[in-house]
């Protein structure tokens, strides 16, 4: 059994990460500020401590309180098309707050560190993207994730600190922020549906995603620190099989038991148009089978959400740059 820290642990892809750990009998601790999580989906035998990464003092104490072996760090302002426009607030979320737990995992001879980065670090233009595909981030949360892995290679080479980055894209399923108005458009479609608005997408609607299911996702990420093979490695993981925003809006209006839902187009955003991946180096090193089709998840992650019911959407209050911030958002 090994000490694992997961911070972000009460949010969406975190808890389910910490109960994957449990599930294979490791200890954990969870590290969580609750700005997007909720305290009752940290799992029950997990410790949980409040607090954010971006405490240099506060994450110094709780390593060296628990001693980790194992540190999977989640814990991020996640919102990429956001990010643009809070730029101060992402970087001291995305980097600092992860060079703070670098810093730490050092200091105290942890044996691996375990990063989610994102697909976005890849940029635009580039699909399918691979493993082997030079890393051009256009927007700041990319750049701030791409940064991490930088830094921890760097801290690999020049202190032995192993790593496995694991950059997984448009993850949905059940414990998902469904008020979150800045991303997670499953979440909001669902959110919209059952509050009896129509479901909004930027654009015509036509650029791409692959999205993928949470089971599998999280549970390759808690298996990295049991596989050799993956130390020191950068792994794509998640669905395949891209689809359009339209797509997605109907076969979630299905899911969710409202076929003829509405959808309203507002003014496009800058963003990727099409953005999927390839998962071959995944599939080889932690031998997974097939995925979870998305009307499947679909359907999962949509009696969840209508046994737990609407959220309202919050709105973030600290926006720093009001220029070309998207009108539904202000």
């Amino acid at each position: 059994m090994s000490i694992c820290l997961v911070t972000g642990g009460a949010g969406f892809i975190g808890s389910h990460v910490a109960a994957a750990l449990l599930d294979r009998g490791h200890a954990v601790v969870v590290l969580d500020d609750l700005s997007g999580g909720a305290r009752d989906h940290v799992p029950a035998a997990a410790t949980f401590v409040e607090g954010s990464v971006t405490d240099a003092a506060l994450v110094e104490a709780v390593f060296a309180e628990h001693r980790f072996e194992h540190v999977f760090h989640l814990a991020a302002c996640a919102a990429e098309g956001l990010s643009h426009f809070i730029r101060r607030f992402n970087y001291t979320n995305n980097v600092i707050g992860s060079v703070n737990l670098v810093n730490a995992a050092i200091n105290f001879e942890c044996r691996t560190f375990v990063f989610t980065s994102s697909i976005a670090a890849y940029g635009a233009g580039q699909s399918p993207m691979t493993e082997d595909t030079t890393p051009l981030p256009e927007d700041s949360y990319g750049i701030a994730k791409y940064a991490v892995e930088l830094d921890l290679k760097a801290a690999h080479h020049m202190f032995g600190l192993d790593y496995v980055i694991f950059r997984p894209h448009n993850v949905y399923g059940e414990h998902q922020n469904i008020g979150d108005r800045y991303r997670n458009v499953i979440g909001i479609f669902m959110n919209q549906i059952m509050k009896g608005e129509p479901m909004t997408i930027f654009g015509d609607g036509e650029q791409t995603r692959a999205f993928s299911y949470v089971g599998d996702v999280a549970p390759v990420i808690a298996r990295a620190i049991e596989t050799p093979a993956a130390r020191n490695q950068v792994f794509n993981v998640g669905a395949d099989v891209p689809c359009s925003v339209n797509h997605l809006a109907r076969a979630t209006a299905a899911a969710m038991g409202v076929p003829d839902a509405p959808v309203l187009h507002l003014d496009a955003r800058k963003e990727v148009a099409h953005a999927y991946a390839t998962h071959d180096r995944v599939k080889r090193v932690f031998g997974l089978g097939a995925p979870v089709p998305l009307e499947e998840g679909l359907a999962r992650m949509a009696a969840w959400a209508k046994a737990a019911g609407p959220r309202a959407s919050s709105r973030f209050e600290r926006i720093e740059v009001m220029k070309n911030l998207p009108p539904s958002w202000t």
